[in-house]
Formats: structure tokens, C-alpha cells, sequence
């Protein structure tokens, strides 16, 4: 690792993507980075985690510090996911990017930064941008404004645009085993490897893991719905419907917090920005929640998905280790009533529910069509 790099920073602690962390590091400390990043590599390989990483060494505040100090008040900023000049774009639609998204953001790059010298603009799953959109965006990617970064998130440069590729520099991304990325985790939170195992499995990445673990009420969404789970052997229809109210009601818990801190910014901001640039803002922050919101959703639906999976680990053998750990209960008793057929279709029922959120059903509605499906499938009375 380059020793240049503060140790606290994001960069610094993309310990399982060491390649990728070295480039960037050389990048942003020799002056050279590129006007535009296209990360690839699968699902959990931390593609996101890198993007903001990248975003904080950019937009460090500290004067003669080439990369994050880690201190800063952007630094900060971007480690908490709230400055002002990180914007971060995904899908809203379930057929790709918007034309109005793509126009919010071509307005918004020939505006100034707001709170630091750059601006960084993280457009998450690009394979969706439809050929409409990416032709809007083609000019702007290959000579965007002194200042501005983009960074474009993909699973592959095969499904991607091809002069959307060329535009960027590609970085790939390994795929990350369980087992390495809950390594990753027990180094950076000191906790014991089963709950770094669980994290992983729930937020997908070591870097997302680690902030689950530091969320009280992340976790407690989390057994929310293994209980939720768990109950369905003994629940009625009044039951599934009050248990998907709950469900969603501690997934939204934890944007309490981030509601806060984003009012806290409008307040600092609004004395001297325009109604224009403020307007924008609450716009940034809207979109910041839902995708906090879907995110939380997508932890929920990922903790069910682990649970059934540990339920056919147990059903295979009673000897092979699960996931879940900390409730090895619900698992034997899940296991102890269903079949091989009825868990697979179970997880199926948890892909039909991020297939529906993904078409922007109700997720309050995804969840409870979920359950009914899951008690069925698991012969449940």
C-alpha cells in the first residue's frame, strides 16, 4: 500500500481489492488520475465501496495532501456518504436510466462544486444506461470539466456500451469469497469471524459489512425479518400482514439519522446558494434516501436468502457449518419441517420479490406476497 495513503482513509482500507487500491493510490497521489473510471467485476466485489474511496482522495481538503487525510471535513463528508459534490446516480426506472436523470446530471457537472475544489459523479450499474441516454452522456465523458470525475459501476464491458468503455479507464475487480471478504471484516472490526460471516452475507461487501456491524438498527431489521421468517409455521394472514408492517418499519429506522444530516446541510448551504443549487440538493437528497431505503430492503431480502441457504446446508449435513450462527435455532427448525424443493422454492420466492421491487412494486407489498410464498413453499399450516 502506498505509504503516501492516511491510514483511515477509504483507500487505505480496500484490503481485498489490493490491486485496484494500489492503482488508485499511485493515480490520485502522482496527479494523474483519469477524468473518468469505468470499475468492473461482479456483484459484492466492492466496486462501490472503491468508488467512494476514490471519491474522498479527490475531493481531500487538506492542503498538500496527495490522497485522503481522513480528516478533513469533506474527508468526512464523503465517508459518511453525505457531501454535497459526491453525486451518486442509479437506475429509476426497471428498464434502466432515466432521460431525466441523465439531464439532471449533464446540468448539474457545468455547475461549480459546492463545498470542495472537485466534483465526483458515481454512476452505479451503467449497463443500464440505454443507448438514448449514454449518447448524452458521450461528449461529457470524454471532455468533461476541469474538476469533475466520473466513475461508472458495470458487472462487465460485454454488456456495456462499446463507446462507453472506451471513453474510461477500466479497472477490474476479483471476485471475493465469503470467506475473504469476512476475513477482511474481522481485521477491520476485531469481531468475532461468524458474525463478520453473517455481516457479509447480509451487506454484500467488507466495506458495507463493516458499517452494518456498527448499526444497531440495521441489525435489528435484520432479526426483524429472521424472526418474521421464523414465525411463519404459526402465522396467519393477519399475522404476515402485521409482520411486513413492522419489517418496513425497521428498515426505514435507520434514515432517521440520515435525514437529520441532510437537513443539517440544507441549513448550512441555504444563506448562499441559489434556489437553483438548492433545489438540487433536496433533489440529491431525495433520491439518497430512496436509495438508502432500497438498499435496507435489499439487506433484509439478503438476510432471508442466507438463512434458506444455512436451512439447506443443514438439510445436506448436520456437521457443515452455517452462516447464521447466532440463531442456529431458526435454522434447525426450518430445516426440521421443509424438503429440499420447498427451501429452493422458498429462495426463489426471495428473487420474485427483488424482481417486483426492482419494477418499483410497492416493497411493503413485495414483502408480504414474499412471505405468503415462503410459508407455502415451506409447507407451513
Amino acid at each position: 500500500m502506498p505509504d503516501r495513503l492516511a491510514p483511515n482513509s477509504l483507500l487505505a482500507k480496500l484490503d481485498t481489492q489490493p490491486r485496484v487500491r494500489d492503482f488508485l493510490a499511485r493515480a490520485v497521489t502522482s496527479g494523474r488520475a483519469s477524468h473518468a473510471y469505468l470499475f468492473l467485476g461482479s456483484p459484492g466485489s466492492g466496486k462501490l465501496d472503491a468508488a467512494w474511496a476514490l471519491a474522498q482522495a479527490l475531493l481531500c481538503g487538506e492542503d498538500g495532501i496527495s490522497g485522503a487525510c481522513a480528516s478533513c471535513d469533506d474527508c468526512g463528508r464523503v465517508a459518511r456518504r453525505t457531501h454535497p459534490d459526491v453525486h451518486y446516480f442509479a437506475p429509476e426506472s426497471a428498464t434502466g436510466y432515466l432521460i431525466a436523470q441523465t439531464r439532471e446530471l449533464l446540468e448539474d457537472v457545468a455547475l461549480a462544486p459546492i463545498r470542495a475544489k472537485a466534483k465526483v459523479y458515481i454512476v452505479d450499474r451503467a449497463e443500464q444506461l440505454r443507448a438514448n441516454t449514454a449518447n448524452a452522456l458521450l461528449k461529457t465523458l470524454e471532455e468533461p470539466p476541469a474538476g469533475v470525475t466520473f466513475i461508472l459501476l458495470g458487472s462487465s464491458a460485454d454488456v456495456m456500451l462499446p463507446t462507453i468503455v472506451s471513453r474510461c479507464q477500466c479497472v477490474p475487480f476479483r471476485p471475493l469469497s465469503l470467506e475473504d471478504a469476512a476475513t477482511a471484516v474481522e481485521h477491520a472490526t476485531g469481531l468475532p469471524a461468524g458474525k463478520c460471516r453473517m455481516a457479509v452475507a447480509v451487506a454484500g461487501s467488507p466495506a458495507r459489512a463493516v458499517e452494518f456491524l456498527k448499526s444497531g438498527d440495521r441489525q435489528a431489521a435484520r432479526r426483524a425479518m429472521v424472526r418474521a421468517v421464523d414465525l411463519l409455521a404459526h402465522a396467519d394472514e393477519a399475522d404476515i400482514l402485521a409482520a411486513a408492517k413492522d419489517l418496513m418499519g425497521a428498515i426505514k429506522a435507520p434514515l432517521a439519522e440520515v435525514k437529520s444530516t441532510q437537513q443539517a446541510v440544507l441549513e448550512q448551504n441555504q444563506d448562499y446558494l441559489s434556489r437553483g443549487a438548492l433545489k438540487q440538493l433536496e433533489d440529491r437528497n431525495k433520491r439518497e434516501l430512496n436509495a438508502r431505503e432500497r438498499s435496507g430492503i435489499m439487506e433484509a431480502l439478503a438476510s432471508v436468502r442466507s438463512l434458506l441457504r444455512d436451512a439447506l446446508v443443514r438439510l445436506a449435513s448436520e456437521s457443515e457449518p452455517v452462516v447464521n450462527e447466532d440463531v442456529p435455532d431458526v435454522v434447525e427448525r426450518i430445516a426440521a419441517r421443509a424438503t429440499v424443493t420447498g427451501v429452493a422454492r422458498a429462495l426463489d420466492a426471495v428473487s420474485s420479490a427483488e424482481a417486483r421491487i426492482a419494477r418499483n412494486v410497492t416493497p411493503q407489498l413485495a414483502i408480504e406476497v414474499m412471505l405468503f410464498d415462503i410459508r407455502k413453499a415451506l409447507q407451513c399450516p
